[in-house]
Order: structure tokens, then sequence, then C-alpha cells
């Protein structure tokens, strides 16, 4: 397995097929990170659509969404569930960010929070407008997430 990136390299980069519900119709297509070059982006890896601490923490960032766009930053989700389970997640919880499905978790192994048996670490990475790691959290346990507050904070300092 691929070794998280250090806080200060560049981040994988990948392209995985995503959604973003927006004004209730689901806007489907491929996102690049190459392309997301130019402006903040978090990544935020999280293990599974509708579990309870996922939709905790993806409600919560839904609900801060203007402090991440205020600072210039774009949120993405990813999981290794398939665009169908990411949409039904979203409508249910009116997530207003992208989902992306990481199906075979190739790119969770990049980033080196694949768990073999198990999915993937709860883990967040904010990336520079060059595509470089800033600063990251990459959870043992997953038990809990960082919370907006946190993550607003590293992109401030950016």
């Amino acid at each position: 397995m691929a070794k998280s990136p250090e806080v200060g390299t560049p981040a994988p980069d990948f392209t995985l097929p995503g959604l973003l519900l927006t004004e209730g119709s689901a806007e489907r297509r491929d996102y690049r990170l190459a392309e997301a070059q130019g402006s903040p982006l978090v990544l935020v890896f999280y293990p599974g659509d509708d579990t309870a601490v996922c939709t905790k923490q993806l409600c919560s960032y839904t609900s801060d969404l203007d402090r991440f766009k205020d600072l210039g930053a774009t949120v993405w989700g990813i999981s290794p569930q398939d665009l169908d389970s990411h949409e039904a997640f979203a409508r249910k919880h009116r997530l207003a960010f992208p989902l992306l499905a990481d199906t075979d978790r190739a790119v969770a192994k990049a980033f080196g929070i694949a768990v073999p048996g198990l999915g993937l670490r709860r883990s967040v990475f904010i990336l520079d407008a060059d595509g470089t790691v800033r600063w990251k959290h990459v959870a043992l346990a997953g038990l809990t997430f960082q919370h907006s507050d946190t993550l607003t904070a590293q992109l401030a300092a950016l």
C-alpha cells in the first residue's frame, strides 16, 4: 500500500466518477484532481454512505459550505460506494458538494488510507491551489471527524 502523501508534496492525481445535487437534479460527471487546481480543495474520505458518523460529518460540512466557499475552497467527498448509493445519500441529507465513487479504492490506496477488508480510514486532505497537500488528518479509528472550524482555520492559513 502507498504511503499517505506528506504535507508539502503533491497529492496523487486521480479521476473519479461523481455527482452533485443541484436544485433537485443529480449532475453526474468525472471529477479530475488536475482540473481542480487554481483554488484550494478539501478532500474528505469517508467510509460509508448513510452511516452515523459519516452522515453527521458530511451534513456538518454542507451546513458550513459557505465558510469553505468564503475561503475560496471546494469540498469533495470520496467513498467506496457507487453513484447510485451516493445519489440516495445526497438526496436524503441534501448534501451540497460532490460525492465521488472510489469503488475499487484505487484513490484511497494512492492516498495510503485503504484498509484491507475494511474500506478506508476517515481522512481529510487540504490541498492548495497547486494541488500540494498543506494539511491532513488520517484517523486511526474513524469514530470522530475533523470539524469545520479546524478545516477552515487550516484553509485560512494557506
